[in-house]
């Protein structure tokens, strides 16, 4: 049997492909957190304005037919829209 030698045949840890496979997967998750915090951080979402959402759906009553049907979807909440992506119906004010 041979005896297994620790000279210098053995190879670095950085130059073993199998090692990159290991530690590159989580390298490049960590990488892309980076970069998704920075947008976020970098590029906020703005602030809506009362008064002018309330001048918009006062301008959406004030159509009518399918128009006002239209300009009050434009104005519906984020929940309530996407519950009613495949059919866009407004319910009536009461």
């Amino acid at each position: 049997m041979t005896a297994l030698s620790n000279s210098s045949s053995t190879t670095p840890w950085w130059r073993v492909p199998h090692m990159w496979l290991v530690v590159g997967g989580p390298l490049v998750v960590v990488a892309a957190c980076v970069v998704t915090v920075t947008i976020a951080f970098s590029l906020p979402d703005q602030v809506l304005n009362k008064a002018d959402y309330q001048r918009d759906l006062a301008f959406a009553n004030r159509l009518e037919g399918q128009a006002r049907i239209d300009a009050l979807a434009k104005l519906q909440p984020a929940h309530q829209a996407r519950n009613h992506a495949a059919s866009p119906v407004v319910p009536a004010s009461e």
